[in-house]
């Protein structure tokens, strides 16, 4: 193994002050990347977005190129959906001019940003807020992710066929009726693929909704792994596992 990649191998996966602090870094440029994306998909392509969009791109391109380098099973990491979901994110950033409408694509970037295993432990330990609203900040950002990028999908398979999808604002407007199944009608998407399509983000989204409904009014529980048989949530102040009565040790900050 090179210095060059025992450093990649120390900055993505090892406990070290440095490597805490790129993947905030990290973190950040995600964060910076995600707002950039959501502002720039309602504005007309100009020069300074596609200078703007190619330099994020290769920046997205370097680091999914060095996840490959530091994995000890390369063609394995094209078993994973974050891995497609990376390339389709730099092909949407590398080719705007291209492929005109794929600029929503760009969010699913954020699939890899927060599913990185090192990212979240980090945000547990790091972040009181983090921790007590876990599910909801990643069921969130499922749903807004789906809604983006089902945004891009039906505004560039829609657009110049479909005299009611003018604009991405069209196109998102249709996407969010649909999930919510509320239906007003004014926007369709004609033929058996639109159709599909309609009956596809309707089904996922009312999913996720549902999915981040539940995760926001059910019970707050804390995470921490019973020794004995690994029930990973429980009540703030349990002193026994309800599954197997096994006594807990939960960390409590205290009294206010």
């Amino acid at each position: 193994m090179t210095m060059f990649t025992a450093t990649l191998r120390e900055l993505y996966e090892e406990d070290t002050g440095r490597a805490h602090r790129f993947r905030y870094a990290l973190l950040v440029f995600d964060v910076a990347t995600i707002a950039f994306v959501v502002v720039t998909s309602f504005l007309p392509l100009s020069p300074w977005i596609v200078a703007c969009d190619v330099a994020v791109g290769l920046c997205v391109l370097l680091d999914f190129a060095a996840r490959l380098r530091i994995s000890r099973a390369p063609l394995r990491e094209f078993r994973h959906l974050s891995t497609w979901t990376d390339l389709v994110a730099v092909t949407s950033f590398l080719a705007p001019l291209l492929v005109e409408g794929v600029g929503f694509l760009r969010i699913l970037r954020t699939l890899r940003m927060l599913r990185t295993y090192h990212l979240l432990e980090r945000l547990r330990q790091d972040s009181g807020l983090f921790r007590r609203n876990e599910d909801a900040i990643l069921a969130a950002t499922n749903l807004v992710v789906f809604v983006f990028a089902m945004t891009g999908i039906v505004y560039a398979t829609q657009h110049g066929s479909n005299p009611a999808i003018q604009t991405p604002i069209d196109a998102l407007y249709f996407t969010v009726t649909s999930l919510t199944t509320t239906g007003y009608g004014d926007i369709t998407l004609p033929g058996p693929t639109g159709r599909l399509l309609s009956v596809f983000v309707m089904i996922c989204g009312v999913t996720l909704f549902f999915r981040l409904a539940q995760v926001v009014f059910r019970p707050y529980k804390v995470r921490f792994p019973c020794t004995a048989c690994g029930l990973q949530r429980h009540e703030p102040d349990a002193v026994h596992c309800k599954a197997c009565g096994n006594i807990l040790n939960i960390p409590d900050e205290g009294a206010y």
